[in-house]
């Protein structure tokens, strides 16, 4: 694996300081878990990964304020349990893009596949492009932006937190979601058990402008958004509800 600092660059999302003492790792003479350990053992700075060619489980696990810029398409789990560190990925991600994620923030500028963002405890997902199923899925406190539309079963049994989309949302939005806010602006194809459309008040409207200008979206006008979030009857069974498990 090289090792080496990279000439000054404009690289999205980070600013100049970052770009010109960012070090550069290439994957193409190494391997994913020789780029980890650099990561894991290192408190702060930045660093430009090239030649990812899709490989899997790139920066898992980081756990300090790092600034990571890796170049091209990554595989599975990417950014998988992040922790403080800004992960920007310039191409595209496999299943399962900050899985797990506590802190920090994750930036794909491209589509992401399928359960996107699952599990997520805190921080910001950001997709400049659209996600595929799953997206959202056991949400638990991290918001997630997408420039995009998302797949099928998006938000399933989402906790807390928030999904915003700026395109269209598949089958069963939200089906089983528990107090999670869901922001959509183009159609739903259809809403999941238990998750109905809501007033979309001022706090809202206010709420959605934050996520936007966090995203990078701007120039998205809040108004064009709906509000899905949970009816609340499901949280205990009742036999009268029986049909809508």
């Amino acid at each position: 694996m090289t090792v080496a600092p990279t000439p000054n660059r404009a690289i999205p999302g980070q600013n100049t300081t970052e770009q010109a003492d960012a070090t550069l790792v290439d994957l193409a003479e190494g391997g994913v878990r020789a780029l980890n350990s650099l990561l894991h053992g290192t408190d702060d700075g930045a660093f430009r990964v090239v030649n990812p060619n899709g490989a899997h489980a790139v920066a898992v696990g980081l756990n300090a304020p790092l600034a990571v810029t890796v170049e091209g398409h990554v595989g599975y789990y990417c950014a998988g349990m992040n922790k403080a560190a800004q992960i920007a990925v310039m191409g595209n991600a496999g299943t399962g893009v900050a899985e797990n994620m506590m802190s920090g923030q994750v930036t794909v500028h491209g589509n992401a596949s399928q359960s996107a963002g699952a599990s997520a405890h805190g921080g910001t997902l950001v997709i400049d492009g659209n996600a595929a199923a799953r997206c959202a899925i056991s949400l638990k406190g991290a918001d997630i932006v997408v420039g995009g539309s998302v797949g099928h079963m998006s938000a399933f049994m989402a906790q807390s937190g928030r999904l915003l989309v700026c395109g269209d949302a598949g089958d069963a939005l939200g089906d089983s979601i528990y107090e999670a806010r869901l922001y959509v602006a183009g159609t739903v194809k259809s809403l999941g058990a238990d998750c109905v459309e809501k007033e979309m008040r001022d706090e809202h409207l206010a709420e959605v402008a934050v996520l936007l200008a966090r995203a990078g979206f701007g120039d998205v006008d809040p108004v064009s958004f709906r509000r899905y979030g949970s009816a609340r009857r499901l949280y205990h069974f009742e036999v009268d509800n029986a049909g809508a498990y």
